[in-house]
């Protein structure tokens, strides 16, 4: 069983930076075998909404909110995939989720991904 672990969550100001982390626990598991990866966040009282994802191919996806700010990026070497938060704002607060795809899926909607972490609470606020 595989497990992804997220890690890097706090409370910051607005404008701060914070950079998530995500590496995958249990049995041996590589993210290069992966068909995506993504970040997902749900605040309270609202939907989850996907904010970015990872392809093998390396084609990447940023929600509107987020393009600019946040950048999305895996490392093999250290197996994990990290979320680099930048120019946060009050409404960046939510619950951030890490996610994966091993052979399809939507990693830009959560739609058929195999594995979740348990999430990283993010607090921006002054």
């Amino acid at each position: 069983q595989v497990q992804l672990v997220e890690s890097g969550g706090g409370s910051v100001q607005p404008g701060g930076s914070l950079t998530l982390s995500c590496a995958p626990s249990g049995r041996p598991f590589s993210i290069s075998d992966l068909y995506c990866m993504g970040w997902f966040r749900q605040a309270p009282g609202k939907e989850r909404e996907g904010v970015a994802a990872i392809y093998t191919s390396d084609d990447g996806y940023y929600a509107d909110s987020v393009k600019g700010r946040f950048t999305i990026s895996r490392d093999k070497a250290e197996n994990t995939l990290y979320l680099q938060m930048n120019s946060l704002k009050p409404e960046d607060t939510a619950m951030y989720y890490c996610a994966a795809a091993e052979r399809g899926g939507s990693c830009k909607h959560g739609i058929g991904l195999d594995h979740w972490g348990k999430g990283t609470l993010v607090t921006i606020s002054s």
